[in-house]
């Protein structure tokens, strides 16, 4: 039986914009709580995105810990605004505080 959130109509065709992060445990803590703290209320002030999230990956890794990011935006439209207008100084200001201790990607996702 498929079950319906009540939101499933009111974001259909939104874009979940994924990054996905592997921090080495040793500032794992740190970067957590910079990314709830900072990074992630940055992100969510420049007014591009609905919601978001910030998940660990359950998996098993030879080294550091994985963590999914996601970010709810209305339009892939607006997201590429985002990309183009706000994304790179936030990329940078997360590369300069944990340079050399994380590896991202990113992907998107459409709500159907």
């Amino acid at each position: 039986m498929e079950q319906h959130s009540g939101d499933s109509k009111k974001q259909k065709g939104a874009i979940i914009y994924n990054v996905t992060v592997n921090i080495e445990n040793d500032v794992r803590e740190e970067w957590l709580q910079w990314m709830k703290q900072k990074h992630i209320p940055d992100v969510m002030q420049t007014g591009y995105f609905m919601e978001n999230k910030i998940c660990k990956v359950l998996v098993d890794e030879e080294q550091g810990t994985t963590y999914s990011i996601q970010y709810t935006c209305e339009s892939r439209e607006r997201l590429e605004e985002y990309q183009r207008e706000h994304s790179p100084k936030l990329q940078r200001e997360h590369a300069e505080k944990f340079a050399n201790k994380f590896v991202a990607f990113r992907t998107l996702l459409e709500i159907v």
